[in-house]
Formats: structure tokens, C-alpha cells, sequence
């Protein structure tokens, strides 16, 4: 018994020790909030003002100096977030973190992201460069190129039009072509067009299920926007909001951050690894950023040269893949070979991808035309004079520097100006339209150039007061110039319409309430559907009363958007899923509503199969409701009063790598049950939703700000995490219980206020 006490002593001084040591290594990453710290290259003393939520405001001589400040500021509370995005934009996650991640490496490997970013670098003018030079820190020094590699994994990230294009071949192989239109229909009369705005249009025609005509593309990101003219505000001066819709995780993505020089002062979001503020306000104009969902990506499915397998046939001839070969260090495993083929239109993806294979036929190869693998991309400096801009025509001016990935930017300025503009490069082709896999040999659809700048969508002042943007058509699909036609389903658009047109005087409090509504036009407008069902047990028939009465607000208390819900997921999957034979959830998401309730309106032949045809789609709806109410039993129980819409639409806030880690794993993790839809203007849904969890929440507004033109040190900005990486700092969670609620925070005051509200301040010094 001695023995054993003397183990368990031994054991729980070791597993103290243990304990201690970690907290200790933790306790030491965290980063000082006052001090004094030298960084090489300041041209003066800089100051930097941490206020209670650790957002800091750097008070700096130039802004060569700020963004040195700043890069320090990232690197001490993200620098794990930055070192990831750095590794996956190189291609080297695999490295750190095993084989799973071989499949990403060999795909930005294919791409050729870093050599890009190496060759952008160079084509930046010496003030942008100069902007670039941040502090280095381990694991390793931090250069320009890692900086511009962040920003071309953005830009991916927000580009992916070419899994559209491959998804109408692979659905056309399996209906036929002439299905795929119903599958992918065109965008027709009574949907939002952002360049065509419309004061009080005809509500009954927006809501009519008839003008419901497309489904929602592959699209990654999501986001709003608006802009209110002063005649519609009630100070007599612009509002502009916006809220990015991405990726949730924890910490989020976004860094708020405050520069103030001589030259002026810039606020907003950050993205740790860019020294610049990507969305925000200065002290003359604001701005907000949604994806344009624009064509900028065409696959061409080339011929191999039957003579001789090492080239590709050209209207010019057979000509030699373009061959590099690649090393890929798996942590824990061999290394992998890879060797990337690229044509005259881009890199070959077919070799990595058996999808495209499998399109692409034998004898072929299918190559990616994308405007962000341009070698001279100078987008970062478009951003950096975009902080700068004073007006509409600086606006403009830093818009031509835009390349990729295309945006729908909102604009408003001190002076009483709206405006909106989609910078970026979008390209002409001599035939074709860009929407399906294209031949590459004969040349007929190749690219000739790009869209004059001058063409570009955009608006300025329009007479309605407003415009506004939630990632829905930008312009008519019969424009000339081809634009695409893969936008986001309208349902959001039509809200922020109807808000808008109900509110004569827009406040900042109404535009703030505006970015959390909960209202889904898409279930108000698949309740008729489920009204139409004949219950066939009394579960069916309370759970289509509850649905009756409801109003469409979708709160996370609530067991009638849970219903709604799952019913419409369940009826998503046997209309478009079973029947297609293809998956489409990672590229749609699990509801496709417009396509979902489009087909029984217009096309109930795709209804029932060919033994048990069901030509009104009724036994396919009760069999959606069935599989729905038997769904939610399983996971919530048999008690419909305790069903709640919140225990599915969890946000997933989740650290990337602690949540793998037990005992960290609880402490890391910030998810909660939470309101809105996939359809809502406060974004809830997702795409790559957990196994087994399809109605969780993945994506969100990570960032929210709302500008106030009359006074913009009014301004509200929020992020839905904290400031910090730092699982254990008090940072790296206080702003969610705000984010939660809707509220936000200014970032405004001089140093002596800054001061008497309890900031702490760090001086940073030349050495």
C-alpha cells in the first residue's frame, strides 16, 4: 500500500507538473498590453491604445509605420492563424498536420499560389511594397510574399464558379441536357438587380412563387451590403452597412484595428498577415465588400495528342505540357510526388481531381482559365488606396488596380454620396458563355481579353436613395458582357428591400437591427406547400398547425423553423438529390429552396420515379414531412413542445486544431444554439456542415460594421469572437456575448480619452 501512495503521489505531482508547465507556455504566448517594444524600421515613435476589448488604436507618424505596428499586433495574438493560412496558401499544411491534408496541398500546389505570390510582389509599385515589410517572428520570418499568398487563398476562396461548370456536366450526363435547365434555371423578371434599384417595387410580384426561377450556385461566401442616400436617413447624411458572410471558427477570421497619422486616420476589419484595413471607414468615405459571384473561371477540356502523350493539341498545333514537379512532406508519413501539368489556358486540375477525369473523358485533360492566376496581380495596392481615398473618383482610381476575387463594393462618403462598384477582372470570350466545360483545342471559346473598366457594374447616386447588394444578379443576364449568372438565391435581396422601403428614414440602430434579422422568405414561402399536405397521423397534424400560425421568424426557441426546415431539406433531397444521383450539398447546401419549391411549381414530373410516378408532387411532400418529423424525433425525442429550431442551427465556433484536443476541446469551444437561416439577413447554414449535421451553422457575419457619414466616429464595428488567438486570454472570447446580441463597439477618441477609459498603451520605437 506504501508502494501504491508513493505511485499516486509520484503520479499527481507529475500530471501537476504537467499542468503547470502548459499553463505556463500559454500564460508566456499571451501578449502584454502595455511596455515598450523596438521594431526596425519605424520612422518615429508609435503608439498603440489597447481599450477594454483589446482592439487597438495605433497612433503612428506615417502609415509605413502603422502597418509595421500592426503587423506586430497580428503576429502577437494570431500568429497561429497567420502561419496556417500561410501553410495552406503554399501548399504545406500536410507537413504540419498529416495526410489528410495532402488532397489541399496538391491543389494549391497545382494552382502555383506561392510562385504568384512571389511575382505579384514584384509587380507592386515601391510605396505598396514598402506597406508589405512587416516584423517577422517564429516559427519564421514573415515576408511580403506570405502576406500576398493570404490574400490569394482569400481570393479562392471567394472564386469557384468552375465546380458549377463541372456540376452542369455531371448533371447533364445523368438527366440530360435538357433537364439541366430546369435544374439551373435563369434568372427571370421580378428578382433584385443591383444596378437597377427600385424604390417600393410590387411586393406581390416579388413574393409570387411564379417569379421563383433559379437555384442558389456553389457559393463559398455570402454577404450584405447597403448604402442610404442622406434624403433617406434621419440625419440627412449616408448610412452604410455591411456584414461578410464566411467561414465561422475561433478566433473568426477578422482583426479590428484603428490607425491614426498626420495624414488621416482608417478603421475597421483586419485580416491578420495584411497590413492594410480590407473593410472599414477613413476619415472621408466608407465601404463594405459582398462577393459578385462573377464568371472569372472557364474549364477547357483539352485533347491529348494521340501521338505523343507529352503535349496537347492547339489551333496552332500540338504543343508540350508545361510539366513542374512538386514535393509534398506529409507529417508522419513519405513524402508525395507531384507532378503539375498546365496548357496555355492553365493548370491541368484532371490529374488531381477524378471527378474532372471522369467529365473529361479518355484522351483528354481539363485546365483552369482563372483571372486570379494573374503573375501581376496588384490588388493589395487597389485596397491600399482605397484606405486612402478621399471621394468617389480616388474610389474609382484604386478600383483599377482590382483584380481578383471580383467584389460588389458599397461606397459612401462625408460628402453625401452613394455609390457601387464591381472592380475586378472579368473575362471576354469569343464564344460561348462560360457556363459549362468548353473545348480548348479548336481555340473558338478562348479568352480574347477582359471587360473595360469603364463597363464595369456600377452606380452612383441613384434616384431610389439606396442600393444595396446581398451577393444576388448585379445585371440583367442579357447584358452584352458576360457577367455569369451563378448569384446567390434572392431571398436576402428581397428582404433588405422590403426593410428598406418600410423605413422612409433609415437610423443606425434600424440598420444594425437590419444585419441581425431572422424573417426567411424562403420558409414563408414553402409554407403553402406544406399547408397543402394531408396529415396522416395527429404528429403530422400538429406539426402542420404550428407551421400554420408561424410568421416565418426563425428563433432558436422555436420548434416551427425546425420543422419548416427539415421538411424542406428532406424534400430538397428527394427532388434534387436521389434523382440527380449527384451530391450537390457541398456545392448548394442542404435546402436549394428556389430550385426545391420551383420544381414541384413548374416541374412535378421530377416527382415520384418512373414505377411510382407522382405527377402533383403530393405523396412526395407528405413523404418529406414524414421523413422530417421522424428526423427530428430521433435526435430531439417524441415531444414536440421541447423541439427547438437552436439545437440544429448550432454555430459552429470551434478552434481548428484545440477542438481536437481533449480537455481543450470544451475550453476552446465557443459554438452556441443559434437563430436565422440559410436564407436570413443574419446568416445562419453553411456548406462542409459536420457529418450527420446538416442544418448546422458554419458560416455567419464573423464581422458587422455600420457607418454613420454625418459622424463617423459613430460607427460600429463587431467581430464574432475577440481580439485574441489566445484560448485562455479573456480576449479571445469577450466580444461574442455583444456579437450575440446584435451590438457592437466604436472605435473613435483621442489619446487623453483613450486614456480616462482605461486603455493601456505600448510604445513602439526604432531600435
Amino acid at each position: 500500500m506504501r508502494v501504491v501512495r508513493y505511485a499516486l503521489g509520484l503520479a499527481l505531482l507529475l500530471i501537476v507538473g504537467a499542468a503547470g508547465a502548459a499553463g505556463w507556455l500559454f500564460y508566456r504566448a499571451m501578449p502584454d498590453y502595455s511596455g515598450r517594444v523596438a521594431i526596425p524600421g519605424l520612422t518615429g515613435e508609435t503608439r498603440v491604445w489597447s481599450d477594454a476589448y483589446a482592439v487597438p488604436h495605433i497612433f503612428a507618424p506615417d502609415m509605413n509605420s502603422a502597418a509595421r505596428a500592426l503587423g506586430w499586433l497580428h503576429a502577437s495574438e494570431r500568429l497561429f492563424q497567420m502561419e496556417t493560412q500561410r501553410r495552406a496558401g503554399e501548399g504545406r499544411l500536410a507537413e504540419m498536420l498529416g495526410g489528410d491534408l495532402v488532397r489541399v496541398d496538391r491543389f494549391i500546389r497545382t494552382l502555383g499560389v506561392p510562385e504568384l505570390a512571389q511575382s505579384s510582389f514584384a509587380a507592386l509599385s515601391p510605396e505598396a511594397q514598402a506597406e508589405y515589410l512587416l516584423l517577422g517572428d517564429a516559427p519564421a520570418p514573415w515576408t511580403p510574399e506570405d502576406s500576398l499568398v493570404i490574400g490569394k487563398l482569400l481570393g479562392l476562396q471567394l472564386s469557384h464558379n468552375y465546380r458549377i461548370e463541372l456540376l452542369r456536366a455531371r448533371v447533364a450526363a445523368k438527366l440530360g441536357a435538357d433537364k439541366v435547365g430546369w435544374i439551373f434555371p435563369d434568372l427571370t423578371l421580378n428578382s433584385p438587380i443591383t444596378t437597377e434599384p427600385v424604390a417600393h417595387p410590387d411586393h406581390s410580384a416579388l413574393d409570387a412563387f411564379d417569379a421563383l426561377a433559379r437555384w442558389s450556385p456553389f457559393a463559398r461566401g455570402a454577404s450584405n451590403e447597403w448604402a442610404i442616400a442622406g434624403a433617406r436617413t434621419a440625419t440627412g447624411k449616408p448610412i452604410l452597412a455591411n456584414d461578410p458572410h464566411l467561414e465561422l471558427s475561433a478566433p473568426i477570421l477578422w482583426y479590428l484595428a484603428r490607425i491614426v497619422t498626420p495624414q488621416g486616420s482608417v478603421e475597421g476589419a483586419t485580416v491578420p498577415g495584411l497590413p492594410v484595413v480590407l473593410l472599414g471607414r477613413n476619415d472621408h468615405i466608407a465601404w463594405g465588400f459582398t462577393t459578385a459571384d462573377t464568371d472569372t473561371q472557364d474549364l477547357f477540356v483539352e485533347t491529348v495528342d494521340p501521338a505523343d502523350p507529352g503535349k496537347y493539341l492547339t489551333p496552332d498545333g500540338s504543343r508540350a505540357f508545361a510539366t513542374r514537379d512538386e514535393i509534398i512532406h506529409v507529417k508522419g508519413g513519405a513524402d508525395v510526388k507531384l507532378t503539375v501539368r498546365a496548357t496555355r489556358h492553365g493548370p491541368v486540375l484532371s490529374d488531381i481531381d477524378a471527378r474532372m477525369r471522369a467529365v473529361a473523358g479518355p484522351g483528354k485533360a481539363m485546365a483552369l482559365a482563372f483571372t486570379g492566376l494573374s503573375d501581376k496581380d496588384t490588388t493589395f495596392e487597389a485596397i491600399l488606396k482605397l484606405d486612402a481615398a478621399r471621394n468617389w473618383d480616388e474610389f474609382l482610381a484604386a478600383m483599377r488596380l482590382f483584380q481578383t476575387p471580383t467584389q460588389n463594393i458599397a461606397y459612401a462618403d462625408v460628402a453625401g454620396n452613394i455609390g457601387y462598384f464591381s472592380p475586378g477582372l472579368v473575362p471576354v470570350r469569343k464564344a460561348g458563355d462560360g457556363l459549362t466545360p468548353a473545348d480548348g483545342a479548336s481555340g473558338k471559346f478562348d479568352w480574347t481579353g477582359f471587360v473595360p473598366f469603364e463597363k464595369l457594374p456600377q452606380l452612383f447616386n441613384p434616384s431610389t436613395g439606396f442600393l444595396f447588394n446581398a451577393n444576388n444578379a448585379v445585371i440583367p443576364i442579357s447584358e452584352e458582357a458576360t457577367f455569369g449568372r451563378d448569384w446567390e438565391e434572392p431571398w436576402r435581396a428581397r428582404r433588405i428591400q422590403q426593410l428598406l422601403d418600410a423605413d422612409e428614414k433609415q437610423t443606425l440602430d434600424a440598420s444594425a437591427a437590419m444585419q441581425t434579422d431572422h424573417l426567411s422568405l424562403a420558409l414563408v414561402a414553402a409554407k403553402p406547400l406544406m399547408a397543402s399536405i394531408k396529415p396522416s397521423d395527429d404528429q403530422a397534424r400538429r406539426a402542420l398547425a404550428l407551421v400554420a400560425g408561424w410568421d416565418g421568424v426563425t428563433e432558436a426557441g422555436r420548434p416551427e423553423p425546425l420543422i419548416a426546415e427539415t421538411f424542406l431539406y428532406e424534400l430538397h433531397k428527394a427532388l434534387l438529390i436521389d434523382t440527380t444521383g449527384v451530391d450537390l450539398d457541398d456545392e448548394f447546401g442542404p435546402l436549394s429552396a428556389t430550385a426545391t419549391l420551383s420544381i414541384v411549381k413548374h416541374h412535378p414530373e421530377m416527382c415520384g420515379n418512373a414505377g411510382a410516378p407522382d405527377p402533383a408532387c403530393a405523396a412526395t411532400l407528405a413523404r418529406a414531412l414524414g421523413s422530417a418529423l421522424q428526423r427530428i424525433a430521433a435526435r430531439q425525442g417524441a415531444d414536440m413542445g421541447k423541439w427547438t429550431w437552436g439545437a440544429e442551427q448550432v454555430a459552429i465556433l470551434t478552434h481548428k486544431v484545440f477542438a481536437h484536443v481533449p480537455g481543450l476541446d470544451w475550453w476552446s469551444d465557443l459554438s452556441f444554439p443559434s437563430s436565422g437561416d440559410f436564407y436570413t439577413l443574419d446568416r445562419g447554414g453553411g456548406f462542409d456542415t459536420p457529418k450527420g449535421e446538416p442544418l448546422a451553422r458554419t458560416q455567419g457575419a464573423g464581422y458587422r460594421g455600420v457607418f454613420d457619414l454625418a459622424d463617423p466616429a459613430r460607427s460600429r464595428f463587431i467581430i464574432a469572437t475577440g481580439q485574441s488567438g489566445h484560448i485562455f486570454s479573456r480576449h479571445y472570447r469577450d466580444l461574442l456575448p455583444l456579437w450575440r446580441a446584435g451590438r457592437a463597439i466604436a472605435l473613435a477618441g483621442s489619446e487623453d480619452e483613450l486614456k480616462a477609459k482605461g486603455a493601456t498603451v505600448t510604445i513602439f520605437a526604432p531600435p
